[in-house]
């Protein structure tokens, strides 16, 4: 009966003992504070209202921000319009106005360079992709600069000009300033050592221009004006691309005697006018 009563009085100690360790426990966890879980998975902004894919393209070089100090900002993709771009009035170059300046407003220069056979187009931009808008023959002086001059990556230069009221573009490498007119008889006859003699009035010209052409600096000769024959025989020849900082050619009308027999054609005289550079004063090249 004693042992009986122990055992109960035991039973019941350790039956108090744990309420009361219980009772601690939930005190001691109702005084600690809360503990938050820091999740590792990063932040990942939220997709625009269109339902894009966020940008992967980093905004900045430094390190990437905690999770506590990161702001986010929504992005809303603008809505679709319908743009019409006008056309392009010129293409991808710059303002040229250089070694050959561009002929101011009002200045005139003639078509030069070009065969006989041919024209010079004239075009509604610099660039040969644009419209033409006028052909200029081959001789075609009386031009009028606008002042304006424009140059592609390429390096091709093109000048505005005002062809008969016609305002267009073209290459400045078949306009020139044109000079005065000098007697070049004598020049050709000394250079050449005597009077030339040629079969047909083209052959002679091309004698004629080639003794004033720079052949290191490979000039362009072409014939401008075809052969006519009459009590003399004419043909004209332009001769471009002279190493001088001022003349850039000469446009020249050459006079052939025809001779009796055998139909060729002896040097009467030569005609030579100036293709200036830069500026005409006086008919001077300046």
């Amino acid at each position: 009966m004693f042992r009986e009563t122990m055992w109960l009085r035991c039973t019941v100690a350790r039956c108090m003992s744990v309420v009361v360790a219980s009772f601690l426990v939930a005190a001691i966890a109702g005084c600690a504070p809360s503990q938050s879980v820091t999740s590792t998975t990063p932040l990942v902004p939220e997709s625009s209202t269109t339902g894009a894919p966020p940008s992967i393209e980093p905004t900045t070089t430094g390190p990437s921000p905690s999770p506590s100090t990161v702001s986010t900002t929504t992005i809303t993709s603008p809505a679709t319009t319908s743009i019409t771009v006008p056309p392009v009035a010129r293409p991808i170059g710059e303002s040229y106005d250089f070694y050959v300046p561009t002929p101011v407003e009002g200045a005139i220069v003639g078509v030069v360079g070009v065969r006989y056979d041919d024209m010079l187009n004239l075009r509604s931009g610099p660039d040969v992709t644009f419209d033409v808008v006028a052909t200029l023959e081959p001789t075609l002086a009386g031009i009028a600069g606008t002042g304006e001059g424009w140059q592609l990556p390429t390096g091709s230069v093109w000048w505005k000009v005002n062809a008969d009221g016609v305002v267009g573009w073209a290459n400045h490498q078949f306009l020139s300033r044109l000079g005065g007119v000098d007697d070049l008889t004598s020049y050709v006859v000394g250079n050449l050592g005597k009077i030339p003699v040629a079969q047909t009035m083209l052959d002679l010209g091309l004698i004629v221009a080639n003794t004033i052409a720079d052949v290191d600096n490979r000039s362009d000769v072409v014939v401008s004006v075809s052969p006519t024959l009459g009590n003399l025989g004419e043909v004209t020849y332009d001769v471009v691309g002279l190493e001088d900082d001022s003349v850039g050619g000469y446009r020249l009308h050459i006079f052939g005697q025809p001779t009796e027999g055998d139909g060729s054609f002896s040097l009467v005289a030569v005609e030579a006018t100036t293709m200036c550079l830069r500026a005409v004063s006086e008919d001077l090249c300046v």
